[in-house]
């Protein structure tokens, strides 16, 4: 309602501010729902691939045997491991490359040692001294971060599939047997295999990564797998065809996260990506959370800057290139996740009549939550060994976890728009084992 006062000469003033104010809310209003139907639609579109994910993973879509391949058709593996002061690890790792099953004259194991002052170096000479024929080190007086060492490695290559591996890695013996089956299509360029927490019982916050780490890869790339959709490389056990890394001129030293990018740079180009879930890698999740906050913000910022490089596979208007625009998003949709947190406080919390289509949206927003959770719920409890429906306690937690990174996500689009140099943190590792189902090597 419009108060006008007309026996004074600040009447019209008045009336075009409050016009003004109306309009200024109406936009805001206009402008919250739409990205609120933004968010909705990025959470419908991901609950398929979810749920095909969890279809697989109750066995519908998995191997029933496996296929013997003979010695000498089995391809040759470069393995390429960058190392900074991982002095407590990089023994740990080696061991496992060593005692892989596979035939020793078709693997190469380089070390490209960064600059390290832990001694790193010194246990990576070791080994090479008493491996002289399969392990190889490439020392650098100093350090350019994981892609530029990862290109040096490569350079150095003569395997016809390179592995690339962080160095707090322990692989599963069968590796480099079972990628080979995947690779036995011409189309496959690259493969991402499963990675799993080699310190899940440390404590509450390595189980919720452990279990975040579960969903993700079992789940969600394994339902983008089923539905030939964009398979993205997750930094480590991650192999990818040296003929197509050398057309690629490798990773792109400038970016924050090179396996993203490249993952992005293969599909644009065609290349077929797939994820193969019994090609096994443990490794350390992050037990505190300052590290935590630092790894996420890289792998966030990242993400985020490859989104806007790649923004034209939005054009090409196939499925594929689509979908890998949405997830490439994916952290800026977190953000603006960050609107349903605060629309339900004020619907709550608030005394202020609300109209029709707001609380639709929020009814809608209980809706959502709860089957996307139930989704999770369910990919927790298959992908445990033997299945524990107990997991499911483990949702309230990790739906508040998942909260937490919202606003890591919000502070690292911030160190963007504040144009903040851009530099490679090193997630440090301590040498934890701490899973009472891990597979260990002996």
């Amino acid at each position: 309602m419009l108060i006008i006062l007309e026996s004074s000469r600040y009447s019209e003033p008045l009336l075009i501010n409050f016009k003004s104010v109306v309009a200024m809310l109406n936009l805001i209003y206009i402008v919250l729902i739409s990205i609120l139907f933004l968010v909705y639609g990025w959470s419908l579109y991901n609950v398929p691939i979810l749920t095909a994910g969890v279809k697989y993973l109750r066995g519908s879509g998995r191997k029933s045997e496996r296929k013997c391949l003979e010695k000498r058709n089995l391809p040759t593996f470069s393995i390429v491991v960058p190392v900074k002061n991982e002095g407590k690890v990089i023994g740990r790792l080696l061991d496992a490359l060593l005692n892989l099953s596979y035939p020793a004259d078709k693997k190469e194991i380089i070390i490209v040692e960064d600059g390290s002052t832990d001694g790193t170096l010194d246990i990576c000479m070791e080994y090479a001294e008493e491996h002289p024929l399969n392990v190889k080190v490439l020392h650098r007086p100093f350090s350019n971060g994981k892609p530029s060492a990862l290109n040096y490695g490569i350079k150095h290559a003569k395997g016809e599939i390179v592995g690339i591996f962080d160095a707090d890695s322990v692989l599963a013996p069968d590796v480099l047997l079972n990628v080979c089956e995947y690779f036995e299509d011409d189309e496959v360029a690259a493969v991402q295999g499963r990675t799993l927490s080699i310190n899940s019982e440390e404590n509450m916050l390595t189980k919720f990564i452990s279990y975040e780490e579960a969903v993700w890869c079992e789940a969600y790339l394994q339902g983008k797998d089923v539905l030939n959709l964009f398979v993205h490389l997750k930094g480590s056990c991650q192999f990818i065809r040296r003929d197509v890394l050398e057309r690629l001129s490798g990773f792109d030293e400038d970016v924050l996260s090179e396996d993203m990018e490249i993952s992005a740079r293969l599909t644009e180009k065609g290349y077929k990506i797939r994820y193969a879930p019994d090609v096994r890698s443990w490794q350390e999740s992050t037990a505190d959370l300052r590290q935590l906050f630092r790894q996420r913000t890289r792998w966030f910022r990242g993400t985020m800057e490859v989104a806007f490089k790649y923004g034209r596979l939005m054009a090409k208007l196939n499925r594929k290139s689509l979908d890998a625009e949405a997830t490439l998003f994916g952290p800026f949709i977190l953000i603006a996740s960050l609107l349903t947190y605060l629309a339900a406080f004020f619907t709550f919390f608030v005394p202020v009549p609300l109209d029709v289509l707001w609380q639709v949206l929020m009814r809608f927003t209980a809706v959502i939550t709860t089957f996307t959770l139930l989704v999770c719920g369910l990919a927790l409890i298959y992908v445990s060994k033997p299945r524990k429906v107990a997991n499911v306690l483990w949702l309230p937690f990790i739906y508040f976890y998942w909260s937490l990174q919202t606003f890591i996500a919000l502070y690292a689009v911030m160190l963007i728009l504040l144009r903040r140099p851009r530099g490679w943190v090193k997630t440090e590792k301590k040498g934890v084992i701490a899973n009472s189902t891990m597979i260990l090597v002996e």
